[in-house]
């Protein structure tokens, strides 16, 4: 397959199954044979709107690696606040508007990463991508998709890796879970896990509570995903039928769709719902060594029990570690 220099890495869905695996193996011959002068003298933006620990280290460190350097913006700490909104009057705290921001920040790097959560008032707005779209068009450089309103590129590829690390069967049971959190989270990472694993091959099941199902155009995308790759994806409230048989459990917390963006409703939905926090009753039918996936970070005896996430099933240190040689892979790509 010949080689394309990737101008975007937004979604994995932008790229085909085998475009995925070749990134795989890139990342896995970097990390084999590493190639520190490989992007000597390029420059890494990174703009954080959103807090991060893994990606603001990973992309820091790939970079390093790669013998590059970089340069993080935290918008509103030690810089100006920047709005976001179109058409905004700007008479409030940001004194400078991402229209003038990004195109300016980009002009200092060789490609900009970008967080931007989720609004988490507006479904429709939030599924449209509304602002990483007008983020993209402000930047004519290379961009990486470092978490966006419904995609987390970066920890879908990483993810991708770990299960191939632990030769999970392409078509494995792989079942993405709710887990209980005190508030409302974004749908950015169960978004691209589902599709993940499907594009994977997996036999896909999404359990979750009443309130909690994905959005359809969400599962409708996992689902091609799934026929194109041989797999298959199905949801379900039930949490026997969900695991009898699995061998991966991704547990991820995220807000009600039901109600999106009602906080006040979120909250009566969830009251009664911290029994879902994975513990090891969960694993009894599972497959006997099934492992547990979380991209972190995770609230422990919350989401997680700690037995869980101190013992052999789980996986997370490893995701974790993932994040760098994927993400090294997709900088190599870009600027190599």
């Amino acid at each position: 397959m010949k080689t394309i220099r990737m101008k975007r890495f937004i979604d994995l869905a932008d790229f085909s199954r085998e475009q995925v695996l070749d990134l795989l193996r890139l990342a896995q011959a970097l990390q084999d044979k590493p190639q520190p002068h490989a992007l000597v003298n390029k420059v890494l933006g990174l703009v954080f709107f959103n807090p991060s620990l893994r990606t603001l280290a990973s992309f820091q460190a790939a970079m390093a690696r790669l013998g590059g350097s970089s340069f993080v913006i935290t918008p509103g700490q030690g810089t100006w606040q920047l709005e976001t909104q179109p058409h905004a009057i700007m008479k409030g705290a940001a004194a400078e508007h991402i229209r003038e921001g990004i195109p300016a920040l980009a002009s200092y790097c060789d490609v900009l990463g970008v967080r931007a959560f989720a609004d988490g008032k507006s479904l429709e707005g939030d599924l449209n991508e509304s602002l990483f779209r007008m983020i993209e068009e402000l930047c004519e450089k290379p961009l990486v998709n470092m978490e966006s309103a419904m995609n987390h590129p970066c920890q879908a590829l990483a993810d991708w890796r770990t299960l191939d690390e632990l030769q999970v069967p392409m078509r494995a049971k792989f079942v993405l879970s709710w887990a209980y959190h005190p508030k409302a989270l974004p749908l950015a990472v169960p978004s691209a896990t589902v599709h993940m694993a499907a594009m994977r091959g997996m036999d896909v099941v999404v359990l979750r509570p009443e309130g909690y199902a994905l959005p359809e155009q969400v599962m409708e995308k996992a689902r091609l995903a799934a026929r194109n790759s041989g797999g298959s994806v199905s949801e379900t409230s039930d949490r026997y039928t969900a695991l009898t048989g699995a061998s991966v459990l991704y547990a991820k917390e995220w807000g009600t769709t039901t109600y999106y963006g009602d906080s006040e409703a979120d909250s009566k939905l969830r009251a009664d719902l911290s029994d879902w926090c994975v513990r090891e009753p969960w694993f009894q039918g599972t497959l006997p060594d099934a492992k547990l996936m979380h991209c972190l970070p995770v609230r422990r005896n919350v989401a997680v029990a700690e037995e869980i996430l101190d013992g052999p099933r789980a996986v997370v240190k490893r995701q974790a570690f993932n994040r760098l040689p994927v993400q090294m892979a997709v900088l190599h790509r870009m600027l190599a």
